[in-house]
């Protein structure tokens, strides 16, 4: 696919894809959607073990571009299940399934499906001056694309009913000091810090941390037995692979470990 609207590259183990509309500060229309799809299964399909995503200019995602629709009064109405279901269902479910840590880069304001992006993914950095926002309050419409089902559970059912219903900007500072994000760092050093970690992850053992992932994910749907058989199952499955062998290996060895990802 010739991409119009993202940027993509794969190397050393490290996809990495930006967003890349900064004159509608990187809002998403419906080729957007099918040009991170198709990024998205190279990811999964070429051999990555990290993927970093970020946007272009100073924003990272301005959510839904609304240019898009005529919603004016006197226009008919417009199926929104139907953009949630076709594009930002598959996204989420996508960028969550992928069996390698996923980091997201905010360089500038999230706001709406856009804040909702980024907090699916596993690791969210943020500069300094980014920001964060619910913007469907305002538009009458309910936080989607996972929105209501990972605020409440990121920072606590008070906050997250505020941040829905009031639409205030949250500072990235604050987002770091509430929990809805790993890190807040300056922005001149927000790429690098990115960076740091992709190359961190481009090394490490990527099967060990799919399953971290998917046992964290599922933890808050689990009870405390289903979560004990769940570890169990993933530590079968680890342990007759090679990154758990080279990893003790290179412990008793007082040496660095070389992981292959399974």
């Amino acid at each position: 696919m010739n991409y119009q609207n993202i940027l993509f590259s794969f190397d050393g183990g490290i996809a990495r894809v930006t967003l890349n509309r900064p004159d509608r500060l990187n809002s998403f229309n419906g080729e957007m959607h099918l040009e991170l799809r198709d990024a998205l299964a190279r990811t999964r399909d070429g051999h990555a073990r990290v993927l970093l995503l970020t946007g272009a200019g100073r924003a990272f995602c301005a959510g839904q571009d609304l240019s898009e629709r005529n919603v004016m009064t006197g226009s008919e109405p417009i199926d929104l299940g139907h953009t949630i279901e076709t594009y930002y269902t598959p996204l989420i479910l996508g960028l969550r399934a992928l069996e390698m840590p996923v980091i997201c880069a905010v360089n500038g304001v999230a706001a709406g499906a856009g804040a909702s992006i980024a907090l699916a993914c596993d690791l969210v950095l943020a500069g300094r001056s980014a920001s964060f926002i619910q913007a469907f309050c305002k538009l009458g419409l309910v936080p989607d694309v996972g929105g209501t089902w990972v605020l409440p559970r990121l920072v606590g059912t008070a906050r997250a009913m505020g941040l829905a219903m009031l639409g205030d900007k949250l500072s990235a500072e604050q987002a770091a000091d509430w929990g809805l994000i790993w890190k807040c760092v300056d922005d001149d050093k927000l790429m690098a810090e990115a960076e740091k970690l992709a190359v961190h992850f481009s090394t490490a053992p990527t099967k060990g941390l799919a399953r971290t992932k998917q046992a964290i994910y599922a933890s808050s749907g689990n009870n405390l037995e289903q979560q004990l058989e769940l570890e169990r199952a993933s530590q079968q499955e680890l342990g007759f692979g090679h990154d758990y062998r080279e990893g003790v290996a290179a412990f008793m060895e007082k040496r660095s470990p070389n992981f292959r990802g399974d």
